[in-house]
């Protein structure tokens, strides 16, 4: 994604976190991929995340593709991020600094999730987290890997990672 139009995606999430309390995700928009135990994981994430994690995977249904553990990776892709929950000026700090200092971004998401590193290990290690918690949770193995792999680079062919992918930076 281009500097100008990253900028934009990240302003509308930043307004769109403001907002404050949004209606919950209904149960039936959710039941198709996820099984009750997944809904219930889904439902631990800050509504803005729910939101944000609805509409990727609405891009991806919108887009014709079907594939299950694509979808539920797309529901779940950022549930990690429950272990840490992160406050939007914590967001806020996390985006501008991979902007503009990214290597250290990487370093001081290497350390503990405590203090002023709190954001930055979050940023880092919710994939991770996520995977666990959805595997724990009962989710597919396929499911599981996306999620887990949802920050790295998608190597050439692998195409359902890099759909979540896409569909999560274009949001």
């Amino acid at each position: 994604m281009r500097a100008p139009s990253r900028l934009l995606y990240r302003a509308r999430q930043f307004r769109l976190a403001l907002l404050g309390p949004r209606p919950p995700v209904p149960e039936q928009a959710l039941s198709p991929q996820l099984s009750p135990a997944l809904i219930t994981l889904f439902r631990r994430m800050q509504p803005s995340e729910q939101a944000h994690s609805l509409a990727v995977r609405d891009r991806l249904i919108a887009g014709g593709w079907t594939d299950p553990d694509l979808l539920t990776a797309a529901l779940l892709h950022d549930v990690g991020k429950v272990r840490f929950p992160l406050r939007v000026w914590d967001r806020v700090l996390v985006v501008v600094a991979k902007s503009l200092a990214p290597r250290l971004v990487h370093r001081l998401g290497t350390g503990q999730p405590g203090g002023f590193r709190r954001p930055f290990v979050v940023a880092l290690r919710h994939a991770e987290w996520g995977a666990d918690l959805a595997a724990q949770a009962g989710a597919t193995p396929g499911s599981v890997a996306l999620i887990r792999r949802h920050q790295e680079p998608a190597a050439a062919g692998d195409t359902l990672l890099q759909l979540l992918q896409q569909a999560d930076e274009h949001e």
